[in-house]
């Protein structure tokens, strides 16, 4: 996605560690103009699918949640995040680890929530090493649910999370493929939708 990648190029920051800095648009500060944009390569990727809910996990993940569950005229539902494994059996809880945050933490959702016979389409602003989205999935096989498709603002395509979805056949759309951060530049490929 073109506007999404002229953005990148514009407000995005290179940090060491190969981290992309884009809070001033994507995960801190919205820009709900480009969210409604992006929600609507999605609900075009993914029209033929049948869509019941749309997921992410909190917090960056929930405003984008919103405006593609808006376009599907379905709920939107994020899994919370916890710090304890100590919960209540109504819910339905994955593992995941956090590399910026440096820890493990238990992410759940409701089993009210999430039922089998629903159609689930994951965003989530990005993909790296692909843990909080493995997560995710774990969250909507546990619910024997169907996994319709993932939508990723930002794809890093030179981590491991890429393949490792991709190789287990999930419909995957990135709108924004990052193959290099190497001395602060940016360096796309072709991206998904």
């Amino acid at each position: 996605m073109k506007d999404l990648e002229e953005r990148i190029i514009a407000d995005g920051h290179v940090l060491p560690g190969n981290i992309l800095l884009v809070d001033g648009f994507l995960n801190q500060g919205l820009d709900v103009e480009l969210f409604d944009a992006m929600a609507g390569v999605w609900y075009r990727y993914f029209a033929d699918e049948q869509i019941t809910k749309v997921m992410t996990i909190e917090a960056s993940g929930i405003a984008i949640a919103a405006m593609v569950a808006k376009k599907f005229s379905v709920p939107a539902l994020f899994a919370k995040k916890y710090d304890t494994v100590n919960l209540t059996s109504d819910r339905h809880q994955s593992s995941v680890y956090s590399y910026t945050k440096e820890k493990e933490y238990t992410i759940a959702v409701s089993k009210r929530l999430l039922k089998e016979d629903d159609r689930v389409l994951i965003v989530d602003d990005f993909l790296a090493n692909g843990c909080a989205l493995k997560g995710l999935i774990d969250l909507v096989e546990s619910a024997n649910a169907s996994v319709a498709g993932i939508g990723i603002a930002i794809e890093k395509s030179f981590q491991e999370g890429p393949e490792l979805i991709r190789s287990r056949g999930f419909k995957l759309c990135s709108l924004a493929k990052i193959v290099s951060l190497e001395e602060g530049e940016i360096i796309f490929a072709e991206a998904d939708a």
